[in-house]
């Protein structure tokens, strides 16, 4: 296995590991948490870019590189949940659409057919990291008791419950959007796929 797609298993096996430390009730679990997943999401960049640099461009590796990013992401998402950050709701609503377009994409490579990915999609993913990166900090830094006054005071401003979920509700709504765009713009081999099936 080349090292672009021992990175991808890596940021797979870590999605567990940094759900573990993330739903701890420690507040130094919960630190580690977030640079475990600065860990994960280092490797999909450099696993990317090893791929485009030294041409170890894999079939499966193009596969699972985006699932990878799926299922840290879809974790990340979960784990927010649990900790009462965002809406259960918006977060089935991605990860259902995550759950379609790599069926979709599973099956169209079954058959031997070319799938288009759009840039919005690669939008939605850097802005569903963003927004991650955002929440995920902020919560890690409610667990130190001691700040000054001042980074204190920023923290509650910026973990407004209102903005987030505003946030989060322009994310699902991209989210649909790639979805539906996904469908139009491989419309017609989709439509082969499953005509040549009946």
């Amino acid at each position: 296995m080349v090292l672009p797609n021992q990175l991808t298993t890596l940021r797979i096996i870590l999605t567990p590991v940094f759900l573990f430390f993330f739903l701890s009730e420690n507040p130094v679990y919960i630190r580690i948490s977030l640079l475990i997943y600065l860990i994960a999401a280092i490797t999909d960049w450099y696993d990317g870019w090893l791929a485009r640099k030294f041409d170890y461009i894999t079939d499966w590796g193009k596969f699972m590189d985006p699932l990878a990013d799926k299922v840290l992401n879809s974790t990340a998402f979960i784990g927010l949940v649990l900790v009462n950050y965002i809406e259960l709701w918006m977060v089935l609503i991605i990860i259902i659409r995550d759950i379609l377009v790599t069926a979709l994409r599973l099956y169209a490579d079954y058959k031997k057919k070319g799938i288009i990915t759009s840039k919005s999609a690669k939008w939605k993913t850097f802005l569903q990291m963003a927004f991650l990166y955002y929440c995920l900090l902020l919560y890690g830094f409610e667990t130190f008791s001691n700040l000054p006054e001042n980074i204190n005071t920023w923290i509650i401003l910026l973990s407004n419950q209102q903005s987030i979920y505003y946030a989060m509700l322009a994310i699902t709504i991209l989210t649909v959007y790639t979805g539906i765009e996904y469908i139009y713009k491989n419309k017609k081999n989709l439509r082969s796929i499953f005509k040549n099936e009946n």
